[in-house]
């Protein structure tokens, strides 16, 4: 499991073998003592805190189009006085700096870097959880982290991650940024996805977020022939999952909140309404230019 995912909670190893914590605990000192992993505050790492999961520096550089032309759309969400949680991601970054420009908005985050950039919005409440730094993406996790977002409330959820599959929903290589991220969710009435084309279809070890759950996705156009993207975005369309696509046109202006039509929210359907808009079945094809929404609905049976 360290060697999976860079880091592990002893709470979670003595949950995952069926043991105390305590017996846990001496484990983890007999491995240190061999050299195989390093002891924690409540949990151990690699020698050297070593990770498989990619880097902030890494991650930055991908798909960087993509993600500005979601975060366009994503911002399109929230409203004037709302209060919502972000987690932590680059993609999630880029959605901040665009709700720096919400008056009366309260953001509750786990993330430096989205609370770095709401530090200086007019007008924008930043709240941010306890718990442990975690170097690689810059986030609290942990048992401060989870426990400090006991007994909250906000209208959605916007949550990133390594992989989204219609099996499984959104997943993380890493457990305890996946352990956070199933707190935030829990705070939240929906919760909105933002993954661009390269996650669909991605499976990583640990779930954050069940399929049923997820209220929306934002993501952006797949390129041609990504059989893999179009057919997972269609799965997720099946499952209820409401889809919005955004352009990734270089040339295209960036678009107000207003101008940015969203779909009705899911439980909406739930009570009647209808959820999915156009044709069923497929994208609706649409020219390049700014952030536009696409709304895939299930496939009739």
């Amino acid at each position: 499991m360290v060697r999976a995912n860079g880091a592990v909670s002893l709470r979670e190893l003595a949950r995952v073998v069926q043991t105390s914590e305590v017996t846990v605990r001496r484990d983890v000192r007999a491995l240190e003592a061999e050299g195989l992993l390093d002891r924690r505050h409540g949990g151990a790492v690699l020698p050297g805190g070593f990770t498989r999961e990619s880097g902030f520096p890494q991650k930055s550089h991908l798909a960087t189009a993509e993600k500005t032309a979601i975060a366009d759309l994503a911002a399109g969400l929230v409203s004037e006085g709302e209060a919502v949680v972000v987690g932590a991601g680059t993609t999630t970054q880029e959605l901040a700096r665009r709700l720096a420009r919400v008056p009366g908005l309260t953001v509750v985050t786990n993330s430096l870097l989205v609370a770095q950039a709401l530090a200086h919005a007019n007008r924008v409440e930043v709240v941010m959880t306890g718990g442990t730094l975690r170097g690689s993406n810059y986030a609290l996790v942990g048992s401060g982290a989870e426990q400090s977002l006991q007994g909250l409330r906000v209208s959605r959820a916007f949550l990133s991650g390594s992989g989204l599959t219609a099996e499984r929903g959104l997943s993380t290589s890493n457990m305890l940024s996946a352990s956070v991220d199933r707190a935030l969710v829990q705070a939240a009435g929906e919760v909105v996805v933002l993954a661009d084309h390269t996650k669909l279809g991605t499976d990583t070890m640990f779930q954050t977020v069940p399929t049923d759950v997820i209220t929306r996705l934002v993501t952006d156009e797949p390129p041609p022939h990504d059989d893999r993207a179009e057919t997972e975005l269609q799965a997720l369309a099946d499952r209820g999952v409401q889809i919005a696509v955004a352009g990734t046109s270089p040339a295209a202006p960036e678009r107000g909140r207003s101008e940015v039509p969203m779909p009705t929210p899911r439980r909406a359907a739930a009570q009647g309404g209808s959820a999915h808009q156009g044709s069923p079945g497929h994208l609706r094809s649409a020219p390049a230019g700014p952030p536009r929404v696409a709304d895939l609905a299930p496939r009739r049976r």
